[in-house]
């Protein structure tokens, strides 16, 4: 069964739940930058978002320097963001 990609509607409310995130340039995706202090701290982040990725079957596109974690959330299956998307926006948000 397909996904559905989130209506425009949709989008707008998961934008006001989410004001750490923004709307890639194209649309499809959402994407936050995450700051900790040190390295140690941002791989806990990303081991605590793989375990919940797991269990959500939904993975992150994720880039990791040091302190900081970028991460981009859309959902291939639908061609761009859907209840997934804002799901782990939110999940990551609350271990961030």
């Amino acid at each position: 069964m397909p996904i559905p990609r989130l209506t425009d509607t949709e989008l707008a409310a998961a934008l006001a739940e989410l004001p750490q995130w923004t709307l890639r340039t194209d649309g499809l995706a959402l994407q936050r930058t995450f700051r900790f202090s040190d390295f140690s701290a941002a791989f806990g982040f990303m081991a605590r978002a793989a375990l919940y990725a797991e269990k959500a079957d939904h993975h992150p596109e994720w880039f990791n320097v040091y302190n900081r974690v970028e991460v981009t959330l859309t959902t291939h299956d639908a061609g761009g963001l859907s209840k997934r998307d804002v799901a782990m926006a939110l999940a990551l948000d609350g271990m961030g």
